[in-house]
C-alpha cells in the first residue's frame, strides 16, 4: 500500500499485475464497511415504518431502492467522477479542500508565501488564465465571510466522519453478533449479545497500538471471503426461492413502493441509505491505492456480490411471510452454514470497523495539520507503510463513547438512525465540494456542475431529510456530536489565526536585534538556539522578552516556523527554506520547515541533525553566489521581504553535497535535490503579494578533471561560519517555545470572550504542549511566556 503505486500503472503486463494486486488489497482497507451492509439494511428499513405483506410491494420496491441507489450513488458520483477530484493522488474532504485553496484564494491558513506555489506538488489540474476567471472564483475570492463558512463545511463533513468512525463499530458487530438470536431463547439472547458485542469492541480498540499492517494482511482474504460468501447465498435464495426477483429491479417498483406507504415508506429511507455506508471510503483511501485499482474492485467484485446479496435476501422474503419479526440477514441463510456464516460475519465487521477507525485517526491528524484541531498524540505504528498512524487519546475515547452506544441504543434501529445521518452528511459535503471542483480547477462549464450538484445533491437530500425526521430516535447523537466538534474545531482555529496576527503586528525590527550586544550587556552563548514561531518573517515577540528576562542569546541564532501548506506532500527536497537574518557575522538565520497535511513530522533528533546539514548546504551556497560561482536567476542576490529589512531571500535547500566546487548547470525543470533561489514572503494573513514567481534549479556536480579539492580554495569566512555552526552542534541545542496565554481584548463581544478566554484556553491546557508534538527535551526547553490580547 504504497504511496507510489498510485503513479506506476500503464499498459504493460507488470503493470496490470500490480494494478491487480492493488485491487485485491483494497478490499480490506477500503471496502470492509460497505460490504457489511446487507447484515442490516432491511432489519432497519423494516424496523418500524413499514411492514412486509402478503403483496411484496414492500421488499421489492426496498430492493428496487437500494439497487438504484448503489448504482448511482457508490458507482456513478464516486468511481467514474469523484475519484478524479484527487490531490495529488490524495482523496477525501481535506483533499478537495485543499484543491480549492490552490485554484482561488480562500484558505484561512495563516504565515502563506508565494513560495509554496513553487512546490512540486503544488500543481493546478488547468492553470487558470486572468481573463477567464469565472464569475463563482472572483465571488469567493472576493468576500471573507465565504472563506469561513467553505471552512464551517469542511469542518462539518471532518466532524461527520468522525461520527462515523464512533458509530460504524457499533452497528456492524452489533449487527453480526446478532446471529445469535436465532440460535438462541430470547431470554437468553438479551443478555449475551450486548456483552459479546462490547468484549469484541473493547479488544478491536485496545490492539490499534499494534497497528493495522500486523493483522492487515489477512484483512483482504477475510473481506473476499465475506463477499463470495453473500454471493453464493444470494445466489442459492434466488435460484430456490424466487428466480423472477430481478423484475424489482425497475425503478416502476420505486414508485409502486411509495404510492402505497407515503410517509412510512419515505421515513424507512432513513434504513435503506445505510446501503451505501462505506461509500465515502473509496475516495477517502485513494491515497494507499490507485483511481484503476479501486474502480476494478469495486466494479467487479463488490458491486455484484451486494447486488446479489440484497436480491438473494429479497428472493427469500418475498416467500416467507410469516417471519415479520426476524427480518434480517440471517433468516435467509440456511441453518447447516449459519455458524461458518455468523463467525465471517464477526470476523468481517471486525475489518470494517478497523478501516473507518484507522480513517478518523487520518482525518483528525489531517486537521490538527493544518491548525484546526488541538494537538494530540500521532503515533506511526509502521516506518514503511504511509498512513498507518494511532492517536492514544481519541482511540480511548471512541472506545467508550462506541461501548456507550451499544449500551445505550441496544438495538440496529436506533443505531441505524444515527449512522445514516452521519453518512449523508458528509457525503452531501463532498458533492458541495466536488461541484466547486468542476467550475474552479476543472475549469468546466458551471452548467456541468450544477447538474452534478443537483442529481447527486437530491439524492442525498432525500435521504438526509428521512433521517433528520428521526431526531429523537437517534439522529440526535451525531448532530450533537458534530455541533460539539466543529465548534471545538472552529474556536481552535480562530484563536490559532489571531495569534498569528497578534505576531505579525508585534514583531520587532531587524534592527533591534542587530543593535544587541556588549554594550547593552547581551552576551552570546555556546550552541544553537532554535527559537520557534509562527512567523516567516521579522523577528517574533517571544525573542524580545527571552532577551529582555535573560539577556544572552546563542552563538547560532535559529528563528524557526514550521509550517503547514495546502498539498498532501512535501518532497523532501523542497521541504527547507532558508535565508540569513543580518549580515553572516551575525550568525543568524531563519529555516522555514514545510509539511503537507499527509506528511510525517520529523522527530527532534533527525530534525536537529537535518537542520544543521540544511545550514551548512546553505552557508556555502551563499559563498559561492557571493563569489559569482553561480548566479540567481533575476540577479538580485538579497531582495528584501517587505517589512523585514536586512533579511535576504529563502533558499530552497535540497538534498546535496555541497563540498566542493561546483560545476554547475541551470534547468527549468524540477529535479528531486536542487538548490533554488526563493520568494518573498507574504506579510499578511489576508493579502497575497501578486507576482509570477520566476524560478531556477541549480544542478551541482564536482569536476574531477579540472578542478582540485574545494576545501582548499575555500575562503577563510567560509571556514570560519561552517566552523562555527559544527562547534555550536557540540555544544549543544536550546528549543525556544513561547507559552501562551490567550485574552480577547476589552470590548470583545460575550461570544468572543466565552471562546477565548474559557473554551480555547482550556483546550489549550487541556491538550499537547507544543514541546510535546515536537519532542523537545526536557533539558533542552527554554520556555517564554507570553499574553495575547487579541
Amino acid at each position: 500500500m504504497d504511496f507510489d503505486y498510485g503513479k506506476c500503472w500503464d499498459t504493460s503486463k507488470k503493470s496490470w499485475k500490480s494494478t491487480l494486486i492493488l485491487a485485491y488489497q483494497s478490499l480490506g482497507v477500503v471496502y470492509g464497511d460497505l460490504s457489511i451492509s446487507p447484515l442490516y439494511v432491511y432489519k432497519s428499513t423494516f424496523a418500524e415504518d413499514i411492514h412486509h405483506s402478503e403483496t411484496n410491494e414492500e421488499i421489492f420496491g426496498v430492493l428496487s431502492f437500494v439497487f438504484w441507489t448503489l448504482t448511482l450513488v457508490p458507482l456513478f458520483k464516486y468511481v467514474f467522477i469523484v475519484l478524479r477530484a484527487d490531490d495529488n493522488g490524495e482523496g477525501g474532504t481535506f483533499a478537495l479542500y485543499s484543491l480549492i485553496c490552490r485554484h482561488a484564494k480562500v484558505s484561512l491558513l495563516p504565515n502563506r508565501q508565494v513560495a509554496d506555489e513553487a512546490l512540486s506538488t503544488y500543481k493546478l489540474e488547468h492553470p487558470p488564465e486572468m481573463k477567464n476567471s469565472s464569475k463563482l472564483k472572483l465571488l469567493l475570492e472576493k468576500h471573507k465571510s465565504l472563506h469561513t463558512a467553505l471552512l464551517i463545511l469542511v469542518l462539518l463533513g471532518t466532524c461527520m466522519v468522525i461520527g462515523d468512525g464512533l458509530l460504524t463499530p457499533a452497528i456492524s458487530v452489533f449487527s453480526a453478533v446478532s446471529g445469535l438470536e436465532l440460535s438462541m431463547s430470547r431470554e437468553h439472547h438479551q443478555y449475551a449479545v450486548i456483552p459479546i458485542t462490547c468484549f469484541i469492541l473493547v479488544c478491536l480498540f485496545a490492539l490499534q497500538h499494534y497497528g493495522t499492517h500486523r493483522v492487515g494482511f489477512v484483512f483482504a482474504p477475510i473481506v473476499m471471503t465475506w463477499l463470495l460468501c453473500i454471493s453464493a447465498l444470494g445466489l442459492y435464495n434466488i435460484i430456490h426461492w424466487n428466480p423472477q426477483v430481478y423484475k424489482a429491479l425497475s425503478p416502476y417498483y420505486m414508485v409502486k413502493f411509495l404510492k402505497k406507504t407515503r410517509k412510512g415508506g419515505w421515513m424507512s429511507l432513513g434504513g435503506i441509505l445505510l446501503c451505501i455506508t462505506g461509500s465515502e471510503a473509496m475516495f477517502a483511501d485513494l491515497g494507499h491505492f490507485s483511481h484503476t485499482a479501486i474502480q476494478i474492485a469495486f466494479t467487479f467484485l463488490v458491486y455484484p456480490a451486494l447486488i446479489l446479496a440484497y436480491m438473494g435476501q429479497a428472493a427469500f422474503l418475498s416467500k416467507h411471510h410469516h417471519t415479520i419479526h426476524k427480518i434480517g440477514f440471517y433468516v435467509s441463510v440456511p441453518d447447516v452454514v449459519r455458524w461458518p456464516v455468523l463467525v465471517i460475519a464477526i470476523l468481517a465487521s471486525v475489518v470494517g470497523s478497523q478501516a473507518i477507525i484507522s480513517g478518523t485517526f487520518s482525518i483528525i491528524n489531517q486537521s490538527q495539520s493544518l491548525g484546526c484541531f488541538p494537538r494530540v498524540k500521532v503515533v506511526h505504528t509502521n516506518a514503511k507503510i504511509h498512513g498507518q498512524i494511532y492517536i492514544p487519546e481519541i482511540n480511548w475515547i471512541l472506545m467508550i463513547l462506541c461501548v456507550a452506544v451499544t449500551i445505550g441504543f441496544r438495538d440496529t434501529k436506533h443505531m441505524g438512525n444515527a449512522s445514516g445521518l452521519a453518512v449523508m452528511a458528509v457525503m452531501l459535503v463532498t458533492t458541495c465540494l466536488t461541484s466547486l471542483v468542476i467550475i474552479l480547477c476543472w475549469n468546466k462549464p458551471p452548467i456541468l456542475a450544477l447538474g452534478f450538484l443537483l442529481l447527486f445533491g437530491s439524492i442525498e437530500l432525500l435521504y438526509f431529510s428521512a433521517s433528520v425526521i428521526k431526531f429523537l430516535e437517534g439522529a440526535w447523537l451525531p448532530i450533537l456530536l458534530a455541533l460539539f466538534l466543529v465548534t471545538v474545531m472552529f474556536v481552535w482555529h480562530y484563536a490559532t489565526v489571531k495569534k498569528y496576527e497578534y505576531d505579525l503586528h508585534n514583531k520587532v525590527s531587524l534592527e533591534w536585534l542587530l543593535a544587541l550586544g556588549p554594550s547593552l550587556g547581551i552576551t552570546r552563548v555556546p550552541g544553537i538556539g532554535l527559537v520557534f514561531t509562527d512567523l516567516t518573517s521579522g523577528i517574533p515577540a517571544n525573542f524580545s522578552r527571552f532577551v529582555t528576562n535573560l539577556p544572552a542569546y546563542h552563538q547560532i541564532l535559529v528563528f524557526v516556523c514550521v509550517k503547514s501548506v495546502p498539498v498532501p506532500f512535501v518532497p523532501p527536497a523542497e521541504r527547507y527554506l532558508v535565508g540569513r537574518v543580518g549580515p553572516a557575522a551575525h550568525r543568524s538565520y531563519r529555516c522555514i520547515v514545510r509539511y503537507g497535511y499527509r506528511d510525517v513530522h520529523q522527530d527532534v533528533d533527525s530534525f536537529e541533525s537535518e537542520l544543521v546539514s540544511r545550514l551548512a548546504d546553505f552557508i556555502r551556497y551563499d559563498w559561492y553566489k557571493a563569489q559569482g560561482i553561480i548566479e540567481t536567476c533575476n540577479g538580485d542576490d538579497c531582495s528584501r521581504s517587505g517589512a523585514s529589512s536586512g533579511e535576504c531571500r529563502l533558499t530552497v535547500i535540497g538534498t546535496l553535497d555541497l563540498s566542493g566546487t561546483p560545476a554547475f548547470e541551470l534547468e527549468e525543470t524540477m529535479q528531486p535535490a536542487s538548490v533554488s533561489v526563493g520568494f518573498p514572503t507574504v506579510e499578511s494573513v489576508t493579502d497575497v503579494i501578486e507576482m509570477q514567481p520566476v524560478e531556477r534549479r541549480v544542478r551541482f556536480a564536482i569536476d574531477n578533471e579540472s578542478e582540485v579539492d574545494s576545501r582548499d580554495e575555500m575562503s577563510s569566512q567560509l571556514q570560519e561560519e561552517l566552523e562555527d555552526l559544527y562547534t555550536a552542534q557540540q555544544a549543544g541545542t536550546a528549543f525556544v517555545l513561547g507559552h501562551s496565554h490567550v485574552k480577547a481584548k476589552q470590548g470583545s463581544s460575550v461570544l468572543k470572550r466565552l471562546a477565548i478566554n474559557y473554551g480555547y484556553n482550556f483546550l489549550r491546557r487541556n491538550c499537547r504542549g507544543a514541546d510535546v508534538s515536537l519532542k523537545v527535551p526536557p533539558a533542552s526547553l527554554l520556555e517564554v511566556g507570553m499574553v495575547y490580547i487579541v
